[in-house]
């Protein structure tokens, strides 16, 4: 991941997780899940667990047999997955830090890998795939999602227009990042290029529903690098978090807060045509 769009450090992973994974995260998770089908024997990867959403969702739903890694990048994420209640009664799960573009693991070692809005942070989107196509065996599936673009998810262009509003010049670029990786052609070019066929490409609205305008706008400020990234130009997060608490309250109530959102839901399999 580039820049400081990476540094889920501190209470970032909490905050992220209390403020936005309900809201955001939980929802598409459900439907990414729901799309990995594998035999009882098989093994999955998951790629950017993040505070393992997903990865609780893959070990509910596939056999208990079905080996089940989980990966992220940054190790306070890991660590604060680790932590969650309920993790500790779950089936075995492997826990390792790994970057997507260089994964630590033999060629051909999984039948399935999982990413949910990871691949627009890797700044190296060739290698990802490629490392995806490598380390999963022929036929293997690819299953993961990306935010859509702004004009399709209020809450985050919102976000991005109400924090830019607060810097003269050098505005942190964060939401850019997310919301930017979402052109079908170039996905599906990608994909094709590193080796995947049976390329399907679904967008999936649904609904945003967070406990009030505050909640999502302190998730959205202090869950997330961002929060990093202002600080280190001066200015307090707190008067932020009102502006955007003021902005979405306007657009879809102040409690509850409702809104829409889109993704592009992508499913592949590696070296089928």
């Amino acid at each position: 991941m580039s820049e400081g769009n990476a540094r889920f450090l501190g209470t970032i992973p909490e905050l992220y997780d209390r403020h936005l994974g309900p809201v955001v995260f939980e929802p598409y998770a459900a439907d990414l899940v729901r799309r990995v089908a594998v035999d009882p024997g098989a093994s999955v990867l998951e790629v950017a667990c993040g505070t393992g959403i997903v990865t609780r969702h893959l070990r509910q739903g596939l056999p208990a047999t079905v080996k089940l890694t989980a990966t992220d990048l940054n190790q306070p994420m890991i660590d604060y997955a680790r932590s969650k209640p309920g993790f500790d009664a779950l089936e075995p799960i492997e826990w390792r830090t790994a970057d997507a573009a260089a994964l630590p693991f033999p060629a051909a070692s999984f039948d399935a890998l999982v990413c949910q809005f990871g691949f627009m942070f890797v700044p190296d989107k060739d290698a990802a795939f490629r490392e995806a196509r490598r380390v999963l065996k022929g036929g293997g599936l690819l299953a993961f999602n990306v935010w859509d673009s702004l004009a399709h998810n209020p809450f985050g262009r919102i976000a991005h227009e109400i924090i830019s509003g607060f810097f003269a010049a050098d505005a942190p670029n964060f939401y850019q990042i997310p919301f930017g990786f979402h052109d079908p052609d170039v996905l599906r070019r990608l994909l094709e290029a590193n080796g995947f066929g049976k390329i399907e490409l679904d967008h999936v609205a649904l609904g945003v529903r967070s406990a009030s305008a505050k909640s999502l706008a302190t998730g959205l400020v202090k869950g997330n690098p961002v929060a990093i990234a202002i600080q280190e130009r001066g200015t307090a997060l707190e008067p932020i978090i009102d502006a955007l608490e003021a902005a979405f309250a306007k657009s879809g109530g102040a409690e509850p807060f409702r809104s829409t959102t889109r993704a592009v839901v992508v499913t592949a399999r590696a070296g089928v045509r």
